[in-house]
């Protein structure tokens, strides 16, 4: 097999850890929701140089857009079960199939959200009438994607913390 993108050293699931049940992004505490995303970000590392996607279908910042999140995550789960040792032989082929819908979903929020290769934006939400209005918010450029996964990590940590200290 051949190959010019060299996948990243150290992508390999832990097979005592395949899911029995899916991430729910609203439900994880903030230490769990930390290291789904670190495990997340692995395998989009790996799913995206592996068969070589492009930013239309997964951008830099896919961190920073929920509706990516969510589609990435499912597809992880579905690739970490469908892979998993008791799977069925014919399994993969489910989850190529799948791939091949989920790629035009991902192209479809990519569109929809704005973000690019070198740029990105919040998701625009429509506000309905009688909701208060958003504060706009303008396109920033991305300068090294790493640093931002890092923040991005800290500032969902802190966000989900501060979610469980007032529920209590």
């Amino acid at each position: 097999m051949t190959s010019t993108a060299t996948p990243p050293a150290g992508y390999r699931p832990d097979e005592s850890q395949i899911p029995v049940s899916p991430v729910n992004w609203l439900t994880l505490a903030p230490d769990d929701a930390r290291n789904e995303l670190v495990d997340l970000d692995r395998w989009v590392t790996f799913i995206r140089t592996t068969y070589g996607l492009p930013p239309t279908i997964v951008p830099p910042l896919w961190h920073r857009h929920d509706e990516l999140i969510w589609e990435l995550s499912a597809l992880h789960q579905h690739w970490l079960n469908c892979y998993a040792p008791d799977a069925s032989l014919s399994a993969p082929l489910g989850w190529h199939h799948d791939f091949a819908i989920v790629r035009a979903r991902l192209r479809d929020w990519v569109a929809i959200n704005g973000t690019r290769l070198d740029r990105d934006r919040p998701t625009r939400v429509t506000t309905w009438p009688g909701e208060p209005t958003a504060p706009a918010s303008g396109e920033v450029t991305i300068t090294d994607r790493d640093q931002d996964f890092q923040a991005f990590l800290a500032e969902d940590h802190a966000q989900r913390l501060a979610r469980a200290q007032t529920w209590h």
